[in-house]
């Protein structure tokens, strides 16, 4: 047998494999969602994301506390208002629920890096994402109160905004408002591909942000479309955005590869609720290792070419990676 040319199926031990890994994690690309509710005091379990809570505004740091006890450093906070109404005025108040938490959070954790959802389907009691005239929604008339949402945001503290309506021309739109107020230094993650998924059932109900007719295919991605996915990141990278995204990850991990493969830009993804609820359902049915199974779901994300992940599984995965698990 010629045993210099002879393919090699490599043996090897715990610490070799580690060294020779192709698709490293960290902690520090990790963002956790945190659901902030106005009409609450203390924490409140969401039934449809277990182990997932609301918080107060004065129980909110805590859920920086914990984060931190696992070594994740980054959020993105979702608001749930006390009044709702058909512009969503709630979303850009100076006192409103996103902005109150902002500035809670960075009181006390100023190096805390702070994201904020920038939308109106929680705020508007028709539960669309912008402003409407009978049933469809004004995509310019939205960039306008979405610019104010932003700035309020950025005005809170702030240190990212991130649009997920889905608007064409709102990165410019929110770019131009920022810079105008003063706001330079505010990044923007872009929602650039975002699927019309199935995949989104808990975060509405957890959010309060289902809409109360129709659907939103007419403004977010058709799930049959990849070519429209660079389409979309293009117009965001010309438009301003700091940071790309395609949501879902886990049914999109062809769209994340190619993405980035073709833009410079970092690569956000973001496995939503459903995932995290498939995931934690076979769990507790005991069909599923649910460690190993999130551990291989977030490397798989990583491995597609995402730069950072949202994940309801963020200090699961940042413990695993300081146990060896993955990283």
């Amino acid at each position: 047998m010629d045993l210099v040319n002879r393919p090699r199926r490599l043996r090897r031990t715990d610490a070799i494999r580690r060294l020779n890994r192709e698709t490293r994690l960290s902690a520090e690309a990790l963002i956790y969602p945190i659901f902030v509710d106005e009409t609450l005091s203390g924490v409140r379990p969401i039934p449809s994301l277990p182990g997932q809570n609301h918080y107060g505004l004065d129980s909110v740091c805590q859920a920086v506390e914990e984060c931190l006890s696992h070594g994740v450093r980054h959020c993105i906070l979702f608001g749930l208002p006390a009044e709702k109404d058909a512009c969503g005025s709630s979303a850009w108040a100076e006192r409103g629920i996103i902005q109150e938490a902002v500035r809670a959070i960075k009181a006390s954790y100023p190096d805390f890096t702070v994201i904020t959802d920038v939308c109106m389907c929680e705020y508007t009691d028709h539960g669309h994402c912008g402003i409407l005239h009978g049933h469809e929604v004004d995509n310019d008339e939205t960039l306008e109160h979405l610019a104010r949402i932003a700035v309020s945001h950025a005005a809170a503290g702030a240190d990212m905004v991130a649009p997920s309506d889905m608007m064409d021309g709102h990165v410019a739109a929110l770019r131009r408002a920022l810079d105008e107020n003063g706001f330079q230094h505010v990044s923007i993650m872009a929602y650039s591909a975002k699927y019309a998924s199935a995949f989104y059932g808990p975060f509405r109900e957890a959010a309060g942000s289902a809409p109360s007719f129709g659907d939103r295919k007419g403004y977010q991605m058709d799930p049959h479309n990849s070519r429209e996915a660079l389409r979309e990141c293009a117009l965001d990278a010309a438009e301003g955005a700091d940071i790309l995204m395609v949501k879902p990850a886990l049914s999109y991990l062809d769209v994340i590869r190619t993405c980035a493969d073709r833009f410079d830009l970092p690569m956000c993804a973001y496995s939503v609720s459903g995932e995290y609820a498939m995931i934690k359902a076979a769990a507790s049915a005991g069909l599923v290792d649910e460690q190993r199974i999130l551990c291989e779901t977030a490397l798989s994300i990583f491995r597609a070419g995402a730069d950072m992940l949202i994940t309801y599984y963020a200090r699961e995965i940042a413990d695993a990676i300081r146990r060896g698990d993955i990283g």
